[in-house]
């Protein structure tokens, strides 16, 4: 069984990851992948959602003949990785109480 990632968590993953380094897409698909199970064809349409929002910027650096495409967080994009990290503090903490509940508690 896996567990479903919602699109606000992928968000979050993406912006966290670019908050460290600019990537192109598919250095920021690898990065991701090493949490989750995600394809390119899932990871390019959160990009360009993000980028619509204002959350991430891009720009071109040629690397071997051919212009690879890099992604990074803008002033916005902290700002709501920020609140993403706040909801995912509230809904661990929630779980948490639920999962690892002692004695009864309610």
């Amino acid at each position: 069984m896996k567990i479903q990632i919602t699109a606000e968590l992928l968000d979050g993953l993406v912006l966290a990851i670019l908050k460290q380094d600019d990537y192109y897409g598919y250095a920021l698909t690898q990065r991701v992948r090493n949490v989750i199970d995600i394809s390119e064809s899932t990871m390019y349409p959160v990009l360009r959602r993000l980028k619509k929002n204002g959350d991430l910027t891009t720009y071109d650096k040629p690397f071997q003949g051919r212009n690879r495409r890099y992604y990074q967080i803008t002033d916005t994009g902290e700002q709501r990785l920020t609140e993403i990290l706040q909801l995912w503090k509230e809904y661990k903490e929630n779980l948490d109480r639920i999962f690892y509940r002692k004695g009864g508690e309610e």
